[in-house]
């Protein structure tokens, strides 16, 4: 888990920063300079079940990477939530009215709002994969910027891709557990209608994975992030920080 302490004062909030399939939470690495300048108060960026650093679930489901967010959470103190992806699902899952978590907003990037059968089935037969085991690092780490959807953005060489790999015995693999690939779809308007904090959904203009039509149809507030795509928080961290400013 990243954990950042900015300006802290008394009844901050605490920022949660939660990355999206295949990610870690080294995803945000790139952001502490920015959250020193602009948040104050704590951060903190966890690991997912099954990514990074954080064990595998026995079966994946949105409430139960919740949980074990949840598990890990300071007591006491109030949390924004700001996801990507997957990692925005599990902040809506964590801001439900049954979780009885002090979540004050969720901010959602990028979350794939629609899923065609199809999809399903390929996500679920990637869940069932063995762990695939590399020679070098380098392809290692090819497949890791493929997988997190960070090619062309973040270097090979980067501490992000870092945390993403395990070495044993010579030989490189992922750290994911291939099996949160079966996480299944994330039924969105349940989420949104399990909680009364506010909700703001966000996207890149480029954003292959969902449009602007099909947030807008969940009726809650959408931005759109101009010239962005999927990873906007990798892309343009300030402009995807600026989506929280107003729940500080």
């Amino acid at each position: 888990m990243v954990d950042g302490t900015g300006d802290r004062e008394d009844g901050r909030r605490v920022l949660l920063l939660l990355h999206g399939m295949g990610a870690t939470g080294e995803v945000w690495l790139p952001w502490a300079p920015l959250l020193e300048r602009r948040w104050a108060g704590r951060w903190l960026a966890p690991d997912l079940a099954g990514h990074g650093w954080s064990p595998p679930l026995p079966e994946y489901s949105f409430a139960g990477l919740a949980a074990r967010i949840a598990a890990a959470l300071p007591a006491g103190e109030r949390l924004v939530v700001l996801g990507h992806s997957l990692g925005g699902v599990v902040g809506l899952a964590l801001a439900a009215r049954g979780a009885g978590l002090p979540v004050d907003a969720v901010v959602g990037v990028g979350i794939k709002a629609v899923w065609s059968p199809a999809e399903l089935a390929k996500a679920g037969e990637l869940a069932t994969r063995p762990v695939t085991w590399f020679a070098s690092r380098d392809e290692a780490a090819r497949r890791y910027l493929r997988v997190a959807g960070l090619t062309g953005l973040v270097a090979p060489e980067h501490p992000i891709v870092a945390a993403g790999l395990r070495q044993v015995n010579g030989r490189w693999r992922l750290a994911m557990d291939p099996a949160a690939f079966g996480v299944g779809e994330p039924g969105l308007p349940a989420l949104l209608a399990a909680t009364d904090v506010p909700v703001l959904l966000a996207r890149g203009e480029h954003d292959p994975m969902v449009t602007d039509a099909q947030l807008k149809e969940l009726g809650v507030p959408v931005a759109t992030l101009p010239g962005l795509g999927h990873n906007a928080h990798v892309e343009a961290p300030e402009a995807v920080l600026a989506l929280v400013d107003p729940y500080r």
